[in-house]
C-alpha cells in the first residue's frame, strides 16, 4: 500500500516511482495506492477507485472502474452507476478556459538580464528573457536544478555572481516548506499580514471563497494540516500588493480537486489583477492548465543547470518530455493531459513525429 507516493518528487521521480510500483504486481499480489497527481494515477493505475462525500465526516468507496472511466467519473463529479451527484459542477481543462471571460490587454513588459549564479559547488545559468503582465510563467525541470533558486533572484533575496544584474522587484513569495509559527488564528493571521486584501469583497469572492477557507477560519495556525496551510500560504502570497508572484509548488499536500481549484484561482486572480505569475509546479496536469509560458530546466541536478528563456507552452512542454522520454495525449471528454503507456502505438508515432505534447487545436 502506497499513501501519495509522488510528494516531495519532480516529475522525473514521478514516473520512475510508478514503474517501480507497477514493477511489484505478480499473480499472488495487488498494490493500492492513493494519489493526487492525476497524470500519475492515470499512468500508475490498472483501476481506479473513487471516493466522494464529506471530509471529516464520512465517505464513500465507488466499485472500481478502468482507469480513463474512474478518473472522468471523479472530474465530472458523477457516478452514473449509482446515478448519483457528488459536486455540483465539472471539471475541464481546457486551457484558454479561464482566459475566455476576459480579453488581456497586456501593457507592462519586464526584462531580466542573463545571470549566473553560485552555491557551494552548484551553478544555475540563466538565459535573458522577459515577461509581461497577466500572464504565468511555469517552471519546468527536475529538483535541484535551481528552480527556487531563479525565484528568489528574481525576489531579491539572493544576488547573482554579478552583483550589477541584481534584480529588484516588488515580489510576493509563496515559499516551497512552510512552517506554522504565527500563535493566533487563520483569521487573525490574514487581518495582519493582508488586511486590505481580507477587507476586499472582490478578493473575498475571487480567492478566499474558491480556496474554503471559512472552514478554517477561527482555527489556530498551528493545529492546521498540510493542505490547509497550503490554502492559507496561496491566500496570503495573491492578497499581498506585488508585481509579480513567486508561488512555489501550489499543489503539494492538496488533494485532486483543491489542486484544480487552486490553479483556477490563480489563474484568474493573476488575469483579472494584470499581474506576472512564476509558478514551480511538478504536477503536470496543473502545470498545463496554469502555464501560458514556460521556463526548461536541462542540466545536472546540484552540479550544473541551465534555464532557457520563457518559451511557448507547446515547445517547452516538447522539450522537456522530449528529455524525460515519455508522451502526452489528451481525454477527448475533459481534456485532461494523459501520459501514453511506454511503448504503446501512440507513444511511438508521436516520438516519430516529434509531438511528444499535444494542445488542443491538435485534438
Amino acid at each position: 500500500m502506497f499513501d501519495e507516493p509522488s510528494s516531495y518528487l519532480d516529475v522525473k521521480q514521478r514516473l520512475n516511482a510508478a514503474r517501480i510500483i507497477r514493477s511489484l504486481l505478480r499473480p499472488d499480489n495487488y498494490v493500492i495506492a492513493v494519489e493526487h497527481d492525476l497524470s500519475v494515477a492515470d499512468y500508475l493505475s490498472d483501476f481506479i477507485c473513487c471516493l466522494y462525500g464529506m471530509p471529516s465526516m464520512y465517505g464513500v468507496v465507488t466499485m472500481p472502474f478502468s482507469v480513463r472511466e474512474g478518473i472522468n467519473i471523479f472530474l465530472d463529479g458523477k457516478v452514473p452507476t449509482e446515478n448519483l451527484r457528488f459536486r455540483d459542477e465539472s471539471l475541464t481543462f481546457k486551457i484558454a478556459e479561464a482566459t475566455d471571460d476576459v480579453l488581456a490587454e497586456k501593457t507592462r513588459r519586464y526584462n531580466y538580464p542573463a545571470m549566473t549564479k553560485t552555491q557551494g559547488n552548484f551553478k544555475l545559468n540563466l538565459d535573458a528573457g522577459s515577461f509581461t503582465d497577466s500572464e504565468i510563467i511555469v517552471l519546468l525541470g527536475e529538483n535541484g536544478t535551481g528552480k527556487t533558486t531563479f525565484v528568489k533572484l528574481l525576489a531579491g533575496k539572493d544576488t547573482p555572481d554579478n552583483k550589477e544584474d541584481a534584480l529588484h522587484f516588488t515580489v510576493s513569495l509563496k515559499p516551497q516548506t512552510i512552517a506554522p509559527k504565527f500563535p493566533g488564528t487563520v483569521r487573525e493571521l490574514l487581518l495582519k499580514q493582508i488586511r486590505a486584501a481580507f477587507m476586499h469583497p472582490q478578493f473575498n469572492t475571487d480567492v478566499i471563497k474558491p480556496m474554503n477557507l471559512e472552514n478554517i477560519i477561527d482555527q489556530y495556525v498551528t493545529t492546521l494540516s498540510g493542505g490547509e496551510l497550503q490554502r492559507v500560504a496561496i491566500v496570503l502570497a495573491l492578497g499581498k500588493p506585488a508585481d509579480i508572484y513567486l508561488i512555489d509548488e501550489p499543489s503539494a499536500y492538496l488533494d485532486s480537486e483543491q489542486r484544480i481549484i487552486a490553479a483556477r484561482v490563480i489563474k484568474r486572480y493573476i488575469l483579472h489583477a494584470k499581474k506576472t505569475a512564476f509558478v514551480v509546479e511538478h504536477d503536470i496536469v496543473m502545470a498545463t492548465y496554469l502555464a501560458d509560458r514556460v521556463v526548461v530546466y536541462s542540466g545536472t541536478p546540484s552540479v550544473e543547470s541551465f534555464a532557457s528563456a520563457p518559451e511557448s507552452l507547446l515547445t517547452g512542454m516538447n522539450k522537456f518530455l522530449k528529455s524525460l522520454e515519455i508522451t502526452f495525449r489528451r481525454d477527448p471528454t475533459n481534456f485532461r493531459p494523459r501520459i501514453n503507456k511506454a511503448g504503446s502505438i501512440l507513444d511511438t508515432e508521436q516520438k516519430l513525429a516529434g509531438k511528444y505534447f499535444f494542445t488542443d487545436a491538435q485534438i
